[in-house]
């Protein structure tokens, strides 16, 4: 028999406990014996959570316990969640957590500390898909090209909301806190970090790359308008929040950010709260992988799928998926030397000279114009909906700041990058 410790019972650490119970039959089957959940840990130990479990307010109860084989973290957060797992790692107990943010910054020293230990973490990216095995083994035999994705269910519910209905942003963010999509703090989902921490998780497997948030281009959703979302459709894209890591050599780069990508694309069709990760590897050419990804059934159905697979074997495959490094070491691309197309949103006076001004700062940063419109904005105003031919971050970052320099401009420019 498996013993299962919880350490954080509340929407997935419950839905995990329910699952174990309600689907004894088949799991023991695939597992190959019993799994019960002998504990878990609450803040709160007045709640009733419905659940015939022992509950406890003190980790130690569970730490210190050699009864239990397996500790599964879902606290949230990063540094107590760290000091947690590392004691579970440390007295030899298997590991399993859906925790994106502790992996996000910490998964390479606990890669280090688990060695042989089973340490599973599916559950930490696209909740219900899994992203992580299907890097990890199935496609092991592939240098990965590329990993394209929308990893924030919050976001893409958002953006499908104001491209299908015209919903203004404000209003479909209202709306997705009163739904329980975003937090009453949302920046952590609309800021793009939560897509950030999975893009990292996901690109040290793909490319053994140790990367922080810091390190990375992370951008969010918040200064998209019906404006924008009204020229990608008359140009045939869609405006979605995605997470790209792509391999240019020895380089890898990491970016996570709205992006105008082609309608007819198959990421470009999903909708909703659903998650969608595009992998490219070079024998298998492009696999898609869709589902929920968040909600606690289905991400607790990935935490028990760990749950079965360290109970048949004992240990896990690698962490991250190696067992030396690999040769040719590939480093983080510079964000300056990151490429792409560019749509921008400029709103300016509407007088003479503005657009001979505005084209020379694009001459004199090496950027082609590919399209460009006009649209009246106000009165006395408009904006300047512009897309670009391929140019380098640096240059248009740096352009950017000079277009916002002149004084017939009434913001700072809007940039959306496209795929």
């Amino acid at each position: 028999m498996i013993k299962v410790g919880i350490i954080g019972v509340g929407t997935v650490g419950t839905s995990v406990a329910n699952i174990l119970k309600d689907n004894a039959d088949v799991i023991s089957a695939r597992a190959g014996q019993e799994i019960v959940v002998k504990s878990g840990v609450v803040k709160n130990l007045n709640k009733d959570r419905g659940l015939d479990i022992k509950l406890t307010d003190n980790v130690d109860d569970i730490l210190n316990d050699s009864e239990i084989d397996i500790v599964v973290e879902l606290m949230g957060g990063v540094e107590e969640p760290f000091e947690v797992v590392k004691r579970a790692l440390k007295s030899g107990k298997a590991v399993v957590t859906a925790n994106k943010a502790l992996l996000a910054y910490h998964r390479y020293e606990l890669a280090r500390l688990a060695k042989d230990i089973a340490f599973e973490y599916e559950a930490s990216v696209a909740g219900g898909i899994p992203i992580i095995n299907a890097l990890r083994d199935g496609l092991s035999a592939n240098h990965i090209e590329s990993i394209m994705g929308i990893m924030n269910g919050t976001c893409n519910y958002m953006m499908t909301k104001m491209t299908n209905e015209g919903v203004a942003y404000d209003d479909i963010l209202k709306e997705s806190q009163e739904l329980g999509y975003a937090e009453a703090d949302p920046t952590f989902d609309v800021g793009g970090y939560d897509a950030a921490h999975k893009l990292l998780i996901l690109a040290s497997i793909a490319y053994g790359i140790d990367a922080k948030p810091e390190d990375i281009l992370i951008e969010g959703i918040e200064n998209v308008t019906q404006e924008d979302i009204a020229f990608a459709k008359e140009f045939g894209y869609a405006i979605k929040l995605l997470g790209i890591a792509k391999k240019d050599g020895n380089e890898v780069e990491l970016r996570v950010h709205a992006c105008l990508i082609k309608q007819e694309e198959m990421i470009a069709k999903i909708d909703g709260v659903m998650n969608g990760i595009s992998v490219v590897g070079d024998k298998v050419g492009e696999t898609l992988y869709y589902g929920p990804g968040a909600g606690g059934d289905a991400t607790a159905s990935a935490v028990v799928a760990n749950i079965i697979d360290i109970a048949r074997s004992g240990k896990s495959t690698p962490m991250l998926g190696f067992d030396k490094p690999m040769e040719g070491k590939l480093t983080l691309k510079a964000t300056g030397n990151i490429e792409s197309k560019y749509y921008l949103r400029i709103n300016v006076s509407d007088r003479a000279g503005v657009l001979a001004k505005i084209t020379k700062l694009f001459e004199d940063n090496n950027i082609s114009i590919e399209t460009m419109l006009q649209r009246p904005a106000s009165e006395n105003s408009a904006n300047l909906l512009i897309s670009t031919h391929t140019a380098f971050e640096r240059d248009i970052q740096n352009m950017i700041v000079g277009i916002a320099l002149l004084e017939f401009v009434n913001s700072t420019p809007v940039m959306i990058r496209m795929v």
